[in-house]
């Protein structure tokens, strides 16, 4: 069932979002050569809990950290540990924050220190796929469209797709109706209508879009072992639009 948030609902979830900005900020500022993904996990949560808020993540389906760290060739739910973060790398957080009773959930791609041209690409386009994505959509569209057209930007830079893995409703509850798939057939989907509050997130690889699943049941990477992208904003559809709550 999709649930139509109302004024005050929305409000909430514009001060989640926004907590949700300031601890992905946080977390950027702290992402150095040498540092462990754990100690980057521990000092978000410390962030938000000091801030007010519940990392969604702890503990979500029995998921360790309180956020997700994905480096590389890791797709997503890369699981905070003592892997270290070296120059080069490239970095996925994603970030889920609970406040007032409502999640947000984000998620952005950055480079550590000197990055290659490649992976620059890949962060620069897999963002601009997500925007790509949004501005589909409205009150009215159809959700395909957002889809079809983060797929087609995707493919038109070379980049691969991963379908398993989609997008989301998100409220009251982390992972709500509908499925946001990044990839679709424009004119398609749900009719959709002011107040839906939507988690879009491409995930983008530099070489094929399959992937695969760790042993520790979280971990998801590409089969090519190229690098792969991650960007989502958590957005409300307005009549003319929509508003991005887990922006600035």
């Amino acid at each position: 069932m999709i649930s139509i948030k109302t004024d005050k609902e929305i409000e909430y979830m514009r001060e989640v979002g926004h907590l949700n900005y300031l601890t992905r900020e946080y977390i950027k500022s702290i992402v150095v050569p040498g540092i462990t993904t754990l100690e980057v996990d521990q000092k978000a949560e410390e962030f938000i809990r000091k801030n007010g808020g519940i990392p969604s993540f702890k503990n979500y389906g029995g998921f360790p950290g309180s956020i997700c760290i994905s480096i590389n060739e890791e797709v997503v739910h890369g699981i905070p540990g003592n892997r270290v973060i070296k120059n080069g790398d490239i970095v996925s957080i994603d970030v889920g924050v609970k406040l007032h009773g409502y999640h947000s959930d984000a998620a952005e791609t950055f480079g550590v220190g000197d990055i290659s041209k490649s992976k620059a690409y890949l962060i620069k386009h897999t963002e601009a796929s997500l925007y790509a994505g949004l501005k589909e959509i409205k009150a009215g569209a159809k959700l395909g469209n957002c889809s079809a057209r983060i797929q087609s930007y995707a493919e038109k830079h070379h980049l691969g797709v991963v379908r398993e893995l989609v997008g989301h409703g998100v409220g009251r509850e982390l992972h709500e109706d509908p499925d946001v798939p990044n990839y679709g057939k424009y004119g398609s989907g749900l009719t959709l209508k002011a107040g839906m509050t939507l988690a879009v997130e491409p995930m983008l690889t530099s070489g094929k879009r399959y992937i695969y699943c760790l042993s520790d049941d979280w971990t998801i990477v590409t089969q090519d072992k190229k690098p792969s992208a991650h960007f989502e904003h958590t957005i409300v559809v307005t009549d003319d639009g929509y508003e991005i709550l887990t922006g600035e």
